[in-house]
């Protein structure tokens, strides 16, 4: 039995990862945003201790980290639609955020870091289908390069610091308590929108496009 942080613990992915950390038997932390509807729903599980706070203030993370063995870093404070409109502030809030956790998670004697980067954008357009983890990474989005840096920088601490890590590269997830307003997680939005007679908005880099089409052509 470990204790464990997750951070992002109250959203999508970091709400089933509680609740299978919790059925392990694990000791269980979780740290988000305050004001989000799912948290009372996580402060009334047994065996969660939660944490308020902006991801990017080391006052409010701190507290969170003492005692903890393995951190799950789920935190993105960007999209891969938007993150091209302010490159910089992708850079400042995620990869110097997740600096600045690498070096608290030192601080505090974590053994391991499991970060949640991305299945899709870190590759960039495909040059072979399927996918493999050995394909070029070539992103062309801001969001795709934070992911892959803070992977690169894991590695670092790695190697000069001996901090374990672990990277998760999951690709459009999909599932119970999935957001469907927000443009992320392509299967379930996209099915939400096609049931409702919705336009779907299919998003790359280069172009933005939208298509309605009706619950019947879907369903072929």
């Amino acid at each position: 039995m470990a204790a464990c942080l997750v951070l992002g613990g109250a959203g999508f992915i970091g709400s089933h990862l509680t609740q299978a950390l919790l059925q392990a038997g694990h000791r269980v932390k979780v740290f988000d945003r305050p004001h989000l509807d799912r948290l009372p729903e996580m402060s009334a599980r047994q065996g969660v201790e939660m944490f308020t706070g902006d991801f990017l203030n080391p006052q409010a993370l701190e507290p969170a980290l003492r005692g903890v063995e393995a951190v799950f870093h789920l935190v993105s404070t960007t999209l891969p639609k938007t993150s091209n409109d302010n490159p910089m502030y992708d850079v400042e809030t995620n990869v110097l955020g997740s600096l600045r956790l690498v070096e608290l998670c030192r601080r505090h004697g974590v053994r391991k870091i499991i970060f949640a980067s991305s299945g899709g954008t870190v590759y960039g357009v495909p040059r072979a289908i399927p996918i493999d983890e050995n394909h070029a990474t070539q992103p062309n989005c801001s969001y795709g390069i934070h992911k892959l840096a803070i992977e690169k920088y894991l590695h670092l601490a790695s190697a000069l610091h001996g901090l374990d890590y672990c990277v998760l590269r999951p690709a459009n997830l999909y599932g119970p308590r999935q957001r469907l307003d927000i443009a992320q997680g392509a299967a379930g939005v996209f099915l939400d929108r096609a049931l409702r007679g919705q336009p779907i908005q299919v998003w790359c880099a280069t172009m933005s496009m939208s298509t309605t089409r009706s619950r019947r052509s879907c369903a072929r």
